[in-house]
C-alpha cells in the first residue's frame, strides 16, 4: 500500500495555553510533510483575527504550507477581500472557501446586507484575484441545507465551475459514503480532486454530537463499539483501530490523499498515520 498525501486542520487558540496546545500539534504532525495545515473560522467569523494570526504564525515559523479558512459569515464584500488580502500578504495562498455557519446561533445562514451571498460568489471573487489555490467543502451525506444529494452535487460543480481547484469532505464512518458519493461526483461530470475528510475520534459523546449537527449518518454499530469499548477502557484503541481501517479502505480504493480534523489533539492521528505508512521525515525546527 502506498501511502497517502496527508492534510491536517487545526483551529486558532484563544488562549496562551491553547496557543502552546496548537504549536505541539505542530511540532507533532510537521515531520509527516503534510501537503498543509488549514485554519478554522469560528461560527459567524468570531475568530476572523485570530485565524488570520494563527494562520501567519504557523506559516511562517514552521515555513509549511497553510491554507486559512475564509467565510461569508457577518463581513462585507469589501471586509471579506481585505482579510484575504491580509492572508495573501502573510504569505498564506490557499484559501478554504465556504459559506460559514450562521452567525449567533441562528439556524439559517442570512447573508450580510453588504456580503456574499452564498459561497460560489466568494470562490468566483476570490478566483477572478488570480493569486490563491482555492479549496472548498464537499458533504458525502448532502449538506444539511440541501434539499436533495442531486441538488448537493450539483451545487459542489457550481463551485468548482466558480474557480476552485479542490473539494475536502465533511467527516463521514464508513467508507462506502465517500465512495458512493465520489461515483456521483464523477457522474455528474466533476473531475477536480476530492479529499475525504476524517475524524480519528477522541471523544465519542463529542464526535456524535458533532455529527449530529452537520449531518453525518452515525451507524448503529458503532454506538455499540463505542459503549462496549468505554466499558473497558479500551476507546483509544477502538479509535485508532477503525480510523486505520475507514483509511486503508479508502486508500484500496484508489484514495490518493487524506485530510485530518485534528482538534488541536495530535496523538490519535499521528498513530493513524503511521500505521497507514506516513513515517516522520523530518523535524520542526524553524522557531521564531
Amino acid at each position: 500500500m502506498t501511502p497517502p498525501a496527508v492534510s491536517f486542520e487545526v483551529f486558532p487558540p484563544k488562549s496562551v495555553n491553547a496557543a502552546f496546545k496548537l504549536w505541539d500539534t505542530a511540532q507533532a504532525l510537521a515531520p509527516l510533510e503534510p501537503r498543509f495545515f488549514s485554519v478554522t473560522y469560528g461560527a459567524g467569523g468570531s475568530t476572523r483575527d485570530l485565524t488570520h494570526d494563527a494562520a501567519h504564525v504557523l506559516h511562517r515559523t514552521s515555513g509549511l504550507p497553510v491554507c486559512a479558512h475564509l467565510t461569508c459569515v457577518g463581513a462585507s464584500v469589501a471586509e471579506t477581500m481585505e482579510i484575504a488580502d491580509k492572508f495573501h500578504d502573510a504569505g498564506v495562498t490557499d484559501i478554504l472557501a465556504l459559506r460559514g455557519d450562521p452567525a449567533d446561533g441562528a439556524s439559517r445562514f442570512t447573508p450580510h446586507p453588504d456580503g456574499f451571498a452564498n459561497s460560489v460568489e466568494l470562490i468566483e471573487a476570490l478566483a477572478l484575484k488570480g493569486t490563491f489555490n482555492l479549496r472548498v467543502g464537499a458533504y458525502p451525506e448532502s449538506h444539511p441545507d440541501a434539499v436533495s444529494q442531486h441538488a448537493n452535487i450539483q451545487y459542489l460543480k457550481r463551485k468548482f465551475d466558480a474557480g476552485a481547484d479542490e473539494a475536502i469532505t465533511q467527516f463521514f464512518f464508513e467508507a462506502e459514503d465517500f465512495l458512493r458519493f465520489r461515483d456521483q461526483c464523477a457522474a455528474a461530470g466533476i473531475d477536480k480532486p476530492i479529499v475525504p475528510g476524517i475524524l480519528p475520534v477522541t471523544n465519542w459523546t463529542s464526535a456524535r454530537k458533532f455529527a449530529e449537527r452537520c449531518g453525518t449518518r452515525v451507524p448503529a454499530w458503532l454506538d455499540e463499539a463505542y459503549r462496549a469499548a468505554e466499558r473497558d477502557g479500551r476507546t483509544d484503541l477502538l479509535s485508532t483501530s477503525l480510523c486505520t481501517e475507514l483509511c486503508s479502505t479508502l486508500i484500496d480504493e484508489g484514495v490518493d490523499a487524506l485530510h485530518f480534523y485534528t482538534l488541536n489533539r495530535p496523538e490519535l492521528t499521528r498513530d493513524v498515520c503511521r500505521a497507514l505508512g506516513v513515517t516522520p521525515k523530518n523535524t520542526l525546527s524553524n522557531v521564531a
